[in-house]
């Protein structure tokens, strides 16, 4: 009979003081974000093309997959400006670089680079604001051109340099 209380009495405090460990210090979603209760709203101003080369709707595409991911990611509104989260910025590199050497010192694959300078300011808690360099890259067969390569390539660099801005801002890592 003892046992049986205890084991109940054991549940009810597990039940209890479990989300106290699952919020911990912070706030904490299963999405991975590390934000504020009281940031609500979130604004990703137009990304600009500060670079020569790459297709055109770069910077809007980037633009476009940002809000969507944090829409996805978080419970936060977003607005075109004046949100708690603002994200900015420019495509600051867009090139191609001879990758994986042979013996021949010709370059066995070549690699499309692309640079996102971003700024990011939360209006809740300046020392959480950054401006930083985001940089992904794929390869691509030293036989074959970039234009053949591009519409191939681009979508998962800007999936990966979207991830990085969202794990430095949201998820603070």
């Amino acid at each position: 009979m003892k046992n049986n209380s205890n084991a109940r009495l054991l549940w009810a405090f597990l039940v209890l003081i479990c989300p106290v460990f699952i919020s911990g210090c912070g706030v904490y979603s299963f999405t991975g974000t590390n934000l504020s209760p009281d940031i609500k709203t979130f604004s990703v101003l137009n990304f600009t093309m500060g670079t020569a080369g790459g297709p055109a709707d770069l910077p809007q595409r980037i633009t476009e997959d940002l809000k969507e991911y944090f829409q996805r990611n978080t419970s936060l509104v977003s607005q075109p400006g004046g949100g708690d989260l603002v994200l900015e910025g420019s495509i600051t590199g867009y090139d191609v670089t001879p990758a994986a050497p042979t013996a021949n010192d010709q370059a066995g694959l070549n690699r499309l680079n692309v640079t996102v300078q971003v700024r990011y300011t939360n209006a809740k808690d300046e020392t959480k604001n950054f401006d930083q360099s985001f940089t992904y890259y794929a390869d691509f067969p030293q036989d074959q051109t970039l234009n053949q390569n591009e519409a191939r390539l681009l979508p998962t660099i800007r999936e990966n340099i979207v991830q990085q801005i969202f794990n430095k801002s949201a998820a603070d890592w």
